[in-house]
C-alpha cells in the first residue's frame, strides 16, 4: 500500500512514462540548462557604438492602432505612441555599445539553445536582434541573459537587462511593475498532457491530477482562480524553497516532470506548449485555449523613450519581418495565424 503525504493524500505509485522521444531527450536538456536558478550571462557578440536612431516611421502599424484611455486597464496591452527619438535610456544603451536582453534558453522555437550551432535562437531572439540592429546599427551588438520565468520582472527592476523578450504576457498586474511595448503575438493558456484518454482539457478532468506551472506565470494565476480540483500548489509556494515539484522556475522543467511521471499535466501558453509537443510526440495539447493573452517586450517602468523606440521598431517589424520569423519558427507547430495583433496605443 502506498504511504501518505503530509496533507493526507496518498503518495503516487505511478510509474514513469518511460523514455520519451524528442529533441535529444528534453529531460536531459532540462537538467543541463532548464533548471536555471540565476541569471546566466551569454555574451554573443562584441561591438561598438551604433549611430543615431531612424526618424519616425509611418505605415499600417501606426495607422491601424486602436486608441484607449491612458488610465484604463480594460486594454492593458495599450502602449505608448511610437517614436524614433533618443532619450536617457537609449543614450545609455548607445554609450555602452550593447543592448542587454533577457530571454529564454529552453523554449523550443521561441528562445532555445541550438545544440548544433551552440547559439540561442527562435522567434523571440529574432525580434531582440531586430531591436539591437535598429538602436545600435547591428544585431551583433547584443548580450543575451537567460532568465527564469519568475525572474523576468526582477531582472528589469535591478537593471540587469534593458529589455525582456521572453513570451511575456501583458496583463493588468504586470503593467504596474514594468512597461510593455505593443503586443507582438497572441496566445492563450492550454493544457498539455500525455496522449490518450483521461485529461481532456481545462475542465473537471483535472480533478485530483497533479498540474505543473511556472512560478510567476499567468498559468499559475489561472489555476488559483479555478483549478477544477487539480493539485497545483506546493507546500512552500511563495518561498525560496528549491524542492517544489509543481511550481518551477522555468516552464520547460514542467515538461521534464511530465515525462518522468511526476506530474499528470502542464498548463502553459499554447504557443510554448505547441513547441513542446513538437519536441515530444508522446504529449499533446488538450482541449482549447481558455484565455486570450498578448506577448509584449518589457522594459523598466519609466524608460518611456525605450518603449516608444521598441514600438517604432515593431511598426516596421509587422510589415514583413514578423511573417518571415513566424514562417521560420512557428508555422509548422502553430499553423493558421495570419499575422501579428494590431497595436493599441494610449
Amino acid at each position: 500500500m502506498p504511504g501518505r503525504r503530509p496533507d493526507g493524500r496518498a503518495r503516487s505509485t505511478r510509474r514513469p512514462l518511460g523514455r520519451l522521444r524528442g529533441w535529444g531527450g528534453v529531460a536531459a536538456m532540462a537538467v543541463a540548462c532548464g533548471l536555471t536558478a540565476s541569471l546566466t550571462l551569454l555574451p554573443l557578440a562584441h561591438g561598438g557604438r551604433g549611430d543615431s536612431g531612424p526618424p519616425v516611421v509611418t505605415g499600417p502599424g501606426v495607422g491601424t492602432g486602436v486608441h484607449v484611455k491612458a488610465d484604463s486597464c480594460e486594454n492593458p496591452e495599450a502602449s505608448l505612441r511610437p517614436s524614433g527619438a533618443d532619450g536617457p535610456s537609449i543614450d545609455a544603451i548607445k554609450a555602452r555599445g550593447k543592448l542587454v536582453v533577457g530571454v529564454d534558453q529552453n523554449s523550443f522555437r521561441w528562445g532555445y539553445r541550438n545544440p548544433d550551432k551552440r547559439v540561442i535562437e527562435g522567434f523571440d531572439i529574432d525580434l531582440a536582434k531586430a531591436i539591437a540592429k535598429d538602436i545600435l546599427g547591428s544585431e551583433e551588438h547584443i548580450i543575451f541573459r537567460a532568465i527564469p520565468t519568475n525572474q523576468r520582472i526582477a531582472a528589469l527592476e535591478s537593471g540587469k537587462v534593458d529589455l525582456v523578450v521572453r513570451t511575456m504576457t501583458i496583463n493588468c498586474k504586470r503593467i504596474q511593475q514594468v512597461a510593455f511595448s505593443t503586443a507582438y503575438f497572441q496566445a492563450g493558456q492550454q493544457v498539455l498532457a500525455p496522449k490518450g484518454p483521461g485529461i481532456t482539457g481545462y475542465d473537471s478532468s483535472l480533478n485530483g491530477k497533479r498540474v505543473c506551472t511556472a512560478e510567476g506565470s499567468t498559468a499559475y494565476e489561472a489555476l488559483e482562480k479555478n483549478s477544477f480540483g487539480a493539485v497545483f500548489q506546493d507546500e512552500h509556494d511563495g518561498t525560496k524553497d528549491d524542492k517544489d515539484l509543481l511550481t518551477v522556475p522555468n516552464q520547460l522543467d514542467c515538461l521534464a516532470r511530465l515525462q518522468l511521471g511526476e506530474v499528470d499535466a502542464v498548463v502553459t501558453d499554447n504557443a510554448l506548449a505547441a513547441g513542446q509537443a513538437a519536441q515530444d510526440p508522446a504529449v499533446e495539447l488538450k482541449g482549447e485555449p481558455f484565455t486570450t493573452e498578448y506577448y509584449g517586450v518589457a522594459a523598466k517602468l519609466g524608460n518611456d523613450d525605450l518603449v516608444r523606440r521598441v514600438n517604432q521598431i515593431l511598426v516596421q517589424y509587422r510589415q514583413g519581418a514578423w511573417t518571415k520569423a513566424y514562417d521560420k519558427w512557428l508555422k509548422a507547430d502553430l499553423p493558421g495565424i495570419s499575422g501579428p495583433p494590431a497595436p493599441k496605443y494610449k
